[in-house]
């Protein structure tokens, strides 16, 4: 362990020092998966480099192993220009177009013979990784495939991903393309959290990966342990003769590349090797969803050049989603804590990626209308990287000629109410939300949750004993328990009973926005009820305020504001308003969260702020436009009075302005506006 009277020199040997070790470690680790110290002895290490760090910042350097534990936060991901564009490959399901591919390249080169190279086809996130002198300086999305985000900061905690490369022998400036993909462990680690702490889990672990890179919060990628396979070298410089020889140079640098590849010499070997991983693939430890095959000579893949959208010398085989027949035995409907009905398959167990099948989802009417269902139909089944599996098809041969139709109930499942479809809306909803048991309990679920309230002890059980007993009928009723109401309930003890009072007790210093999404208006998350809290302050602001106004809040649509305006012209809404006022919940923004007040020269101004900026983030202008007195606006209307434009800003915006003669200003005019 470190001095604390080291001085610079000392300290800057011991970091550099401390920042080899870790590195090597983290290599062995992460990419050759053979430790040579225990976590405990790397996290000491790792706790030294980083109070070293602290107490000189100017020693921490690019590829500091100290990025791997995250905490930098990117409010916005600067929008990159790819130096080689991330063309996107063909697809085929088609074994007859992979041979016609095979006849084509074998046509277009005819004195040689052909040489492939097949790799499994990762179920991820493209990224470009760009290195210089062996230092990972830069990240970035596949985008739109000419321009992608830079998402730098949130890669470094990639463990696999190396900072710094092994050894001397790699080009000055390169870049490698791979897959950052959530292991599958990982996937199935967070949604049993996630349905513990009554959060709906992730969809898949490809969706999770997306998501997860473009958190703002490194520090929270870092604990999602995402990995990363690279399978692709860009630059003006390689020497490498095949793509082969160019990936093993890259696992000597210290790149994770994939052990399940092979070099084939014929169309029999590429399918052999496609025959063996779509039997095999449930056993690794992360999702494919197919093949890709590659010319293997960079020479020749120069001479077949490319298309528009992709090039001649690479295919992708996809895998067929696995899919099954079994038994519709009956459809049953649920109801959400917003009243959404959903309609679900029982089916007769089945086999399918390897779990046994007894549900699937048919999400709404149209579905069920779609598949044409008929009472005991045949269904096909199909686990595509989804939670719960999906009907996508009936076997009409084996149909009950007297089968009878089923048809999308008219009538709510708990409570018998009529049901509504919203125009333009798929989903089916039960307008009593005041009076349907599963939407009650659903709300009060809601209310007490971590994200909210984060009242312990009133679990699902403990909110469905209470309403079963009479005891609570909405969430304002919860501040009206006794303890000796508690103590008289079945499996619920004094200390038990005197935990969920204080709870309830302390949850009345809850702030504002908390407070804003635990109530539980339609469509307000608690991003959403965040920026509204911000925009307006207190709940009598947000009560009174019009469509216009409550669109002119960040993040805030058509559709938010209607929803908004519907709760708080319900007079059971108001009540429990006043009600949970009454018993002293937090219905303003307390001084510590408003914004720093420096002055009135956007008094009464409405602005829209688009794009991305040279000196400051688009949140920053923001910020600067409240603490000027100045309304933000999230869309441009006849009340706006100027429209902050920046790089890539969206031609919707400016086409409005120009038609609605809103002044269009630049970040230099206006910082000059508060000046």
């Amino acid at each position: 362990m470190y001095s604390l009277s080291m001085d610079k020199e000392q300290a800057s040997k011991r970091i550099s020092e401390l920042s080899d070790i870790l590195n090597e470690h983290n290599y062995k680790y992460y990419v050759l998966a053979n430790p040579t110290i225990s976590d405990y002895e790397f996290d000491l290490l790792m706790k030294e480099l980083s109070e070293l760090e602290n107490q000189f910042p100017e020693l921490k350097k690019l590829e500091s192993p100290s990025h791997r534990v995250g905490g930098e936060i990117s409010k916005e991901f600067k929008t990159v220009k790819h130096k080689y564009p991330m063309l996107s490959l063909g697809n085929t399901y088609s074994e007859e177009e992979l041979i016609e591919f095979d006849q084509r390249i074998q046509k277009l080169i005819e004195v040689e013979p052909i040489e492939y190279f097949c790799e499994l086809k990762f179920d991820g996130v493209a990224i470009g990784l760009n290195y210089e002198n062996g230092i990972l300086v830069q990240a970035v999305t596949r985008g739109n495939g000419i321009q992608g985000d830079d998402v730098t900061n949130n890669v470094k905690t990639i463990s696999s991903i190396p900072l710094k490369l092994h050894g001397n022998n790699y080009p000055s400036s390169f870049e490698i393309r791979g897959e950052i993909i959530m292991p599958r462990a990982i996937f199935d680690a967070i949604n049993e959290e996630r349905i513990e702490i009554g959060e709906p889990p992730l969809a898949n672990p490809r969706n999770s990966a997306a998501g997860t890179l473009k958190l703002q919060d490194s520090a929270e990628v870092a604990k999602r342990k995402l990995d990363c396979y690279l399978y692709a070298l860009y630059g003006d410089n390689l020497n490498f003769a095949t793509h082969q020889a160019g990936l093993e140079a890259a696992t000597r640098w210290g790149f994770k590349t994939s052990k399940y590849s092979k070099s084939c010499q014929s169309i029999d070997e590429i399918m052999d090797f496609i025959h063996q991983w779509d039997k095999e693939r449930e056993k690794l430890p992360f999702d494919i969803d197919g093949v890709v095959i590659k010319v293997n000579s960079y020479r020749l893949q120069e001479e077949l050049g490319f298309t528009a959208k992709s090039p001649r010398w690479a295919i992708s085989y996809k895998f067929k989603a696995e899919s099954t027949s079994t038994i519709l035995k009956s459809v049953v409907y649920q109801v959400g804590r917003t009243g959404a009905i959903t309609p679900v398959a029982n089916l007769s167990p089945v086999q399918l990626a390897g779990t046994t099948v007894k549900r699937a989802t048919l999400h709404n009417a149209d579905q069920i209308e779609k598949l044409d269902l008929h009472e005991g139909d045949v269904v096909f089944v199909e686990k595509g990287g989804e939670i719960i599996p999906k009907i996508t098809s009936v076997d009409l041969s084996k149909r009950n000629l007297n089968a009878k139709k089923i048809r999308f109930i008219d009538n709510c499942p708990e409570c018998n109410t009529l049901l509504v479809r919203a125009e333009g809306e798929a989903q089916h909803y039960c307008p009593n939300d005041s009076g349907c048991a599963p939407q009650i309990k659903g709300k009060l679920e809601h209310f007490v949750g971590r994200k909210a309230m984060n009242i312990d002890g009133l679990g699902s059980e403990t909110i469905d004993l209470l309403y079963q007993k009479g005891l609570v009928n909405n969430i304002a009723d919860l501040y009206e328990l006794r303890t000796d109401q508690l103590i008289a309930l079945d499996r619920i003890g004094d200390k038990s009973a005197c935990n969920i009072i204080e709870g309830i007790e302390n949850s009345k210093q809850v702030v504002f926005e908390k407070v804003l999404f635990a109530i539980g208006i339609r469509f307000v998350g608690d991003t959403v009820a965040k920026k509204l809290a911000r925009h307006f302050i207190n709940i009598e602001k947000l009560q009174n305020a019009s469509l216009e106004e409550l669109q002119q809040a960040p993040e805030v649509g058509e559709k938010i504001a209607q929803s908004v305006k519907q709760f708080f012209q319900d007079p059971v809404k108001l009540d429990l308003i006043t009600r949970l006022k009454g018993f002293g919940l937090q219905f303003e923004l307390g001084t510590d969260s408003l914004p720093i007040h420096l002055g009135e020269q956007l008094k009464d101004m409405v602005i829209v702020v688009t794009g991305t900026f040279e000196k400051h983030s688009r949140e920053e202008l923001k910020i600067m436009i409240e603490q000027h007195s100045g309304k933000n606006g999230s869309s441009i209307s006849k009340k706006t009075n100027y429209l902050v434009a920046g790089n890539d800003s969206g031609p919707s915006k400016l086409e409005k302005a120009t038609s609605l003669g809103v002044k269009v200003i630049s970040e230099t005019e206006f910082i000059d506006l508060l000046k």
